[in-house]
């Protein structure tokens, strides 16, 4: 599947992109977040919570925490890498069985730990390319991350 780009022109567009990831995740999905201050990576979490059926308004910028549970229709396990100094640190606040166990897990700077990510995941790499424009990127990295894109219907294609 090739790497799916949008184009976001505000915050609010961003947020219900992640909505509509939210509403097609299942346990065991992961997105790994990708891009710099500002990107809109806290903004697409709060989406996909609220897709979930969770609170938006409690998803804030974990970094002081690491990760944040947050409860829904299936739990978010929210990731902030921002502080770790090595890719494998992301084990030691729970990050295995977040990834394999009974929620969506949302992972900010993810290019910080990328060598610790589970190899079916969506990367998710978003930029800033203007005040209120973002450009966001999709790109699957498996099956089930191929399905979670098809079940969001950011792409229109033929069933496997």
């Amino acid at each position: 599947m090739p790497d799916i780009i949008l184009v976001s022109r505000s915050a609010a567009e961003t947020l219900a992109l992640g909505e509509r990831i939210g509403k097609a995740a299942r346990a065991g999905d992961v997105i790994a977040l990708f891009g710099g201050l500002g990107a809109g990576k806290t903004v697409l979490t709060k989406g996909v919570i609220r897709g979930l059926g969770g609170d938006p308004d409690q998803v804030t910028s974990p970094t002081f925490v690491l990760m944040v549970k947050h409860e829904a229709r299936i739990p978010l396990y929210h990731f902030d890498a921002y502080r770790l100094e090595a890719a494998g640190e992301i084990f030691n606040i729970g990050a295995e069985e977040a990834f394999y166990g009974d929620g969506v897990s949302v992972i900010e700077w993810a290019d910080r730990v990328a060598e610790a990510l589970p190899p079916d995941r969506v990367d998710a790499h978003l930029s800033v390319t203007s005040e209120t424009e973002r450009r966001l990127s999709f790109a699957p990295t498996g099956p089930q991350s191929e399905a979670l894109i098809r079940r969001a219907a950011m792409v229109t294609l033929p069933a496997p």
